[in-house]
């Protein structure tokens, strides 16, 4: 069985318990893996690539993710969230048209400060076991980019939903804390849910409770090209079918039409997504073969 499951990760459960759980369902020896972590705490899309579709994930176009959070201005915790100890507390009295007029401060490319609880890594250690330590780190500031950043709607006790686009790599917990500096007080984040990754939506996502067994599974397995749309495709012979098993160099004679363009390429043979490649010195480099022994 190889493909994707896109699944809803409820909050309270880790990225890698709903791997383990999904892994207990298959045959021992299948390859699982989820194509990003998503916060315990918070809920939403976690896309598990099964079998082969492991090998994609360099591949993939999830640069850009969606989210929706809950926006508690007048508060600041260690963690930068509400499940963290709270640091410090300020009386304050937003609108939302005080919030939106901030926002377009942090959309394109903008400067973050990661959280000290994240999984980045400092000197060999991650940021977290700092944290865990009670040791103070500095953190340097890196370029992350935020396509979209509107107000949702505005909630009661003076908190504000809130709907992110970004790129690889941002926090929104830092965005949050971001948001409130630029309003001129502390603030934090609550209620994380990502509404999509790459092509996956929420929408689209399965229940972990819903999760029974291999058939159920196959039954919801979304394709392994399926993420792979940004990539060009490339028309294989038939004939070279066993030089494409085998991780063979594909010569110009053995595709249809040989791609100008540098970059990896989703290879075809008869419609059957069969591996990817990338063009060098002439011929067509096998990077991941897809094809069942």
């Amino acid at each position: 069985m190889n493909g994707f499951l896109p699944v809803n990760k409820p909050a309270g459960m880790t990225s890698a318990a709903v791997v383990a759980r999904i892994k207990r369902l298959l045959p021992k020896g299948t390859k699982v893996g989820h194509t990003g972590t998503l916060d315990p705490d918070a809920s939403g899309v976690l896309p598990i690539a099964i079998g082969k579709a492991t090998r994609l994930f360099d591949y993939m176009a999830d640069k850009e993710k969606s989210y929706e959070c809950t926006l508690v201005p007048g508060i600041l915790t260690d963690t930068l969230d509400m499940s963290g100890q709270v640091l410090q507390r300020e009386e304050v009295s937003l609108t939302g048209a005080e919030v939106e007029a901030v926002l377009p401060q942090l959309v394109g490319d903008i400067q973050q400060v990661p959280p000290l609880v994240s999984a980045l890594k400092k000197d060999g250690k991650r940021l977290y076991q700092y944290a865990r330590n009670g040791e103070t780190v500095e953190i340097p500031a890196r370029e992350v980019h935020v396509e979209q950043l509107r107000l949702l709607e505005t909630l009661p006790e003076g908190r504000f939903r809130l709907r992110i686009v970004c790129g690889r790599g941002t926090y929104i917990r830092s965005l949050c804390r971001d948001i409130g500096q630029a309003l001129g007080t502390v603030a934090v984040m609550d209620q994380l849910v990502r509404t999509s990754t790459g092509p996956f939506t929420l929408e689209n996502a399965v229940s972990v409770d819903a999760i029974e067994g291999i058939s159920w599974m196959e039954e919801h397995l979304v394709p392994m090209d399926f993420p792979l749309n940004h990539l060009p495709h490339i028309a294989v012979k038939p004939a070279a079918r066993r030089f494409v098993m085998n991780g063979v160099p594909l010569e110009p004679r053995e595709v249809v039409s040989f791609p100008e363009q540098e970059g990896p390429l989703c290879l075809y043979i008869q419609d059957e997504f069969c591996g990817i490649g990338h063009a060098e010195k002439q011929q067509i480099i096998i990077d991941a073969m897809l094809l069942e022994r």
